[in-house]
This record gives structure tokens, sequence and C-alpha cells, in this order.
């Protein structure tokens, strides 16, 4: 209970150094970094994983590292119901949007608090660093690319007020449109 508490009253972690994550890039391998922080912001702890296949998606916001580990995205969920023009649910629409970043990071830095780190599936933020030499080198928020592009949307606390208030920005950008947002059904939701 007073990690809960603890990880609850946190200040956010510091800005990702996108050189480091960078620097975790092995040839041949999708390279998955987990850093566990304190209510600190400080990092307590890491846990590293190589893959030759690279990573899977789940569920519609849920990484599976291995048979033991998932890492679900914080704060993000897919649409309620059907997506007009798509054969599937939101959840299978919001599932694609994650396959799809998953296809090539290079690095994968997830992000969550000490209290998560015995559980199954872990809350998490995470980053993936993308490499096509000539032509891309970034690192990129997943939440953020997921939101954005209107695959996902920010889940709702029970009061009502936004899980994750730094990812409005993202929101607003999908609303103009994108992704889920471009159905007329789901912009009331």
């Amino acid at each position: 209970m007073a990690a809960a508490a603890a990880a609850s009253s946190a200040v956010a972690a510091p800005p990702v150094d996108k050189a480091y994550i960078r620097s975790l890039a092995t040839p041949g391998k999708t390279v998955l970094v987990v850093e566990y922080y304190d209510g600190q912001s400080r990092v307590v702890d890491r846990k590293g994983y190589a893959s030759s296949n690279g990573y899977k998606a789940a569920s519609a916001t849920d990484i599976r590292v291995d048979q033991k580990l998932s890492l679900r995205l914080f704060g993000i969920e897919p649409c309620a119901g059907r997506k007009e023009n798509y054969t599937g649910t939101c959840s299978d629409f919001a599932r694609h949007g994650l396959m799809t970043l998953l296809q090539s990071p290079r690095v994968i830095l997830c992000r969550a608090f000490l209290a998560e780190q015995q559980a199954q599936v872990q809350d998490a933020t995470c980053y993936g660093y993308y490499n096509f030499p000539g032509s891309l080198d970034s690192v990129d928020m997943f939440e953020e690319q997921l939101v954005s592009l209107g695959s996902h949307r920010i889940a709702r606390k029970t009061d009502g007020s936004p899980a994750r208030p730094d990812l409005m920005e993202a929101e607003k950008i999908g609303r103009s449109g994108y992704g889920m947002w471009a159905d007329p059904r789901i912009k009331g939701q």
C-alpha cells in the first residue's frame, strides 16, 4: 500500500536520454530495457532483454516480453465498439497500431515504478528507437505516437480526468481526424 501511495504521488521521470537509448542498439537483435523508478524519480533497477524476432503485441496495450512478463502501456486505451471502415473491433484496430510500432524498433526502453517490478503485467511508458540509415533516426514515445495517430485514446480516471495529461496535445492531433477519430461514432466517446 505504501508503494502504491509513493507511486501515485511521485513526480514524472526525467526526459529520456536519446543518446543512451541509441547506445543500447545491438546488431541483429531488438533490445528491450525496463528501468524501475522510485518515488523520487531515480532509476533503482534495470532489466534487459534481447530478441532476434522482436516483441509482439499481446493486446491493444500490452507488449509481451516473455512467458512471464508483459508491459502495459500506461494511461491509454482503445475506443469502445467498432471502428467504421475497419473489419474488426476498436481493440483490434488499436492492437494493429501497437503491432505496427513493434515491427522495427532497434531498442525499446520502458519506464515503470519499482512497485511494478514483481508483477506479471507491469504498467510502463515505453520509447522506441528507430533507425533506417539515410532516412530515419528517431526516438519516439509509444503512447504519444499511438494517441496522435488515432489508434488509441487517453484513458480516464474514475473522476473523468485524463490518466495521462502529458498526452493531451497528442490526442488533440489525433482528434483532428486521424484513425478512430475519423469515425463519427467515435468522436462522441
